[in-house]
This record gives structure tokens, C-alpha cells and sequence, in this order.
């Protein structure tokens, strides 16, 4: 019948759109619900990622790094330039067409793999029927042996700091401004927080930054994050820890926080105000009640070990389940059920999943903190090696940071590798295959890297765990 299939997945990101396409290929008749309306009022693929997350804020970011390298780092060069003018709104523009290519790409991926695009919101109903509900709100149900569940996550609301206008946004509502604004404010200091700040200081916003927290990205390295904090603070980015907003009040286009910290209560004005607090998974109402899909009190779905739920043969990946709300680690999660489904082996190593913050400098890490061992017990050795004695990164102009590896004491396996620097989220791939293969800190020893790269300061880190480092002095880490 036309509308049975072998595998309906609900959800256009990364998760779901990868799953669909690996599904597809393996010889399943596959369909994708999706209703994400893209900024020209019109269905569009890629969800969150490629249309308000990861895809446009990489694009301003580059556009306004590219801007300050003019502006502040081309007379080292020998490069002199007589006027520099910058136009945001041109620089959203170019971001907004980045997003189309990437979301037509997307389309084309399903057109080219035969998935079939329904158009509306997915909801599961009992005896794994699908009811799809357009954006005109006719309903048409689909029947299916298999269902995936990859309904992503949307960011976090406070009650102390509601959406107001294009005053007080989320990091979506940050990403179409035509200027900077003069005093902008961000609740949050974590991943999103920082790279929205980096884009608007660039372009002239003084910017603080509020974190309830008391420790700077509790979730790096925290010698890696001490880094961070100080070349972030040189930057001219104004973060103030364990600040709890308590209110925002909007008169006259201009906000007025008040905020707590353990000093007292303050008081912040600013034009602008970026809500950057954390996501949530998006699980309200994808299933009728009577099919008793298992959902906890955070809104993620219960899966096991293989990303299938409570109910057979129905499975959930991405965001709306544990683990980091990562795209890569959905897109691999998406793989994984897909293979599943077709009856193969398939696994997703959760140990060896990478993260990367795409300011400058960038932060990327992989596997255990030096924190986490040390809770642990467990017997490490650390290596640490300075992008300072780097010659490509002199060479670059861009010679602040580090690369980390932690290693195990007796069987010199690593666990963990944390970079700060120039190109840190391409560096970080080396050492995740490192952790994927089992590798040691000898397998990375005795392995020929390029000179001169910046990867061969994970060469000389991995050596220095083992006090062997050759371009530094050999410091006991540990």
C-alpha cells in the first residue's frame, strides 16, 4: 500500500535525515516526517543544525574572524590596508545562502536515496501507525515496521528573562541581526554562549557574559579551561561567574537585568540579550498516551543500549535521548539503528565522542578529564605541549595553547586528549581514532607526522605524557 513503509523516521536533522539515507540504502522503503519551517516561511530539511545552530553561527563566525584577522592581525603579515568597513548585513546574507545550499543539499541526499519527504509533525499511534499533521492541519496516517524517533531539541526558556520582541532572543533570534548591538548581554557562558559572544564582539558589541556556574566550562579540562578563560577575558569578553539573573525588565529598547552572585545583588543594562541556558530534548506530544512510550521527567525518551525504546521495533536517537546533544553523535546514532534494523552489526562508542567550541582559540576534547581521572583513581600521566613551540603556528601568528594527553600508567593506553589553539576541531579527529583503535601514547610516538603542522603537537603531547617530549623541556606532570 502506498502508505505502509519499512522505516518512517520523524525528524529532518542530523539525526534523522542520516538514518533515513542509511536506512534507504540498505534496501528499506523509508519515509522522513519533518515540519521545520526554514526563515522564508517554507518547509525546510536539516532541522536545527543546518538552518539556526550549527551551520549559520560557523558562517558568521568565520565571516567575523576573517574581519578581525584585517582588522588586527595583517600588519604582522607585512600587509597594510587603508580602510576596513564591514557590513553585517551582507555577512547574514551570505550566511542565509550557506543554510539553502546545505538544506536543498539535504533534499536532494532523500530525492537521490528514494525517501519519501511528508511534510507535517510526526505523532506515534498505537501498532506503529504514524499521523502526520500538515502545516494546514489535515492529518493523513501512515503505517510502518519500523519508526525512529529524531525530533531534536529547542532551547531552554527562564522565567526570569522571557523572549521579548528582538530584544531578548534565543541563539536563534541572535543569528539575523543587521548590526551590532552596543551593550549586548548573554545568560550563559557555555558552548553557545561563547561562540554568539565571539560573533558580536567582533563586530563591536562590548559583551558580558552571566554563568550560574562557579567553574568556567565545568565540562573541559580544567587546565584547558583556566586557558580558555584568560584568552577569552583578553578578548574583551566580560564573564562573570556564579550570576544568577533573577529578572529583565524591557523599557524603551533597553533591558535591565538583575542578577545575584556571592557578593550580592547587581543590577546590568543592555540593548540586546541572548537566552543561551542549555536545550531540551523536543518530546512533547510525539505520541498519543495509550502507547505507553516511555518518557522521563527531562522530555528524553528511554532507549537501551541500541536506541530502541520500551516498544518494539520503535527507536529514538539524537538529542531527544541520552547523551551529549551533539550532531555527529545523532548522524552515528542514526547509522547504528539503521544497521540494526537490516539485521547487522553496528555500534556507537560513546567514550569517543568529540567536542568542539568554534570560537578562537578553539576547544576541542575527547575521553576523560584530568579531573575525572583523579575522582576516579585511576593511575594517568599527563602530557602537555605549548603551541608556542610550534613552527606553524609561529609561523601563523596564532601560537597560544595547548594540547593535553592523558595516558593510563601501566598500559600507556590514552584516555583522553584536550586541545586549545588554531584548528583544534580538526586536530581532535587524529585523537579520536586514536581512542576508537585502542591506541597508546607509543602508537602516536612512533607515527611520522608532517612537519611543520599543528598536529605535531599531539605528536610531541603524546610523548610528553612519557616525559619524552623532544621541542619542549620535559616537565613531571605527574
Amino acid at each position: 500500500m502506498a502508505n505502509e513503509y519499512n522505516v518512517i523516521v520523524i525528524g529532518g536533522g542530523p539525526a534523522g535525515y542520516v538514518a533515513a539515507i542509511r536506512c534507504a540504502q540498505l534496501g528499506m522503503n523509508t519515509a522522513l516526517v519533518d515540519d521545520f519551517i526554514g526563515k522564508q516561511g517554507k518547509p525546510v530539511l536539516g532541522g536545527t543544525c543546518a538552518n539556526v545552530g550549527c551551520i549559520p553561527s560557523k558562517a558568521l563566525l568565520e565571516s567575523t574572524e576573517a574581519y578581525e584577522n584585517i582588522v588586527k592581525s595583517s600588519k604582522v603579515h607585512g600587509i597594510s590596508v587603508n580602510e576596513v568597513t564591514v557590513d553585517v548585513a551582507a555577512m547574514v546574507t551570505r550566511k542565509d545562502k550557506i543554510v539553502a545550499s546545505m538544506s536543498s543539499g539535504v533534499e536532494q541526499l532523500l530525492k537521490a536515496n528514494k525517501v519519501t519527504w511528508l511534510k507535517g509533525r510526526g505523532r506515534l499511534l498505537p501498532e506503529k501507525q504514524v499521523e502526520v499533521t500538515d502545516h494546514k492541519g489535515k492529518t493523513k496516517t501512515y503505517q510502518s515496521e519500523n519508526i525512529i524517533f529524531a525530533t531534536g531539541s529547542s532551547p531552554v526558556e527562564i522565567p526570569s528573562a522571557p523572549l521579548t520582541d528582538d530584544v531578548i532572543v534565543n541563539s536563534s533570534g541572535a543569528l539575523d541581526w543587521d548590526s551590532a548591538p552596543k551593550r549586548l548581554g548573554i545568560i550563559g557562558a557555555g558552548v553557545i554562549g561563547l561562540e554568539l559572544g565571539t560573533v558580536w564582539r567582533r563586530l563591536g558589541s562590548e559583551v558580558t557574559l552571566l554563568e550560574a556556574q562557579d567553574i568556567f566550562l565545568p565540562m573541559v579540562d580544567q587546565e584547558i579551561g583556566k586557558e580558555a578563560l584568560r584568552q577569552f577575558s583578553s578578548q574583551g569578553l566580560d564573564i562573570r561567574l556564579s550570576a544568577r539573573v533573577t529578572s529583565s525588565i524591557v523599557e524603551k529598547g533597553v533591558v535591565n537585568l538583575t542578577y545575584s552572585d556571592p557578593e550580592g545583588e547587581h543590577t546590568l543594562s543592555v540593548d540586546r540579550l541572548i537566552v543561551c541556558v542549555g536545550r531540551r530534548p523536543c518530546s512533547e506530544n510525539i505520541a498519543a498516551p495509550e502507547t505507553d512510550l516511555l518518557i522521563d521527567e527531562g522530555g528524553f525518551i528511554h532507549v537501551d543500549d541500541n536506541c530502541e525504546t520500551n516498544l518494539p521495533g520503535v527507536y529514538a536517537i539524537g538529542d531527544v535521548v541520552r547523551g551529549p546533544m551533539l550532531a555527529h553523535k545523532g548522524s552515528e546514532e542514526g547509522i547504528v539503528v539503521a544497521e540494526r534494523i537490516a539485521g547487522n552489526h553496528a555500534h556507537v562508542n560513546y567514550d569517543a565522542i568529540p567536542s568542539v567550541i568554534y570560537t578562537h582559540p578553539e576547544i576541542s576534547w575527547v575521553g576523560k578529564t584530568e579531573e575525572e581521572l583523579k575522582a576516579s583513581g585511576e593511575d594517568y600521566n599527563a602530557g602537555v605541549f605549548p603551541f608556542a613551540a610550534s613552527g606553524r603556528a609561529r609561523a601563523m601568528n596564532d601560537a597560544n595553547g595547548m594540547v593535553k594527553v592523558l595516558i593510563n600508567k601501566q598500559t600507556d593506553r590514552i584516555l583522553g586528549v584536550h586541545i586549545i589553539g588554531p584548528q583544534s576541531s580538526e586536530i581532535i579527529g587524529q585523537a579520536v581514532m586514536a581512542l576508537e583503535f585502542e591506541g597508546t601514547s607509543e602508537d602516536i610516538a612512533s607515527t611520522v607526522f608532517a612537519h611543520p603542522t599543528l598536529s605535531e603537537a599531539f605528536h610531541e603531547a603524546a610523548l610528553g605524557a612519557d616525559g619524552r617530549a623532544i621541542h619542549i623541556v620535559n616537565k613531571k606532570r605527574k
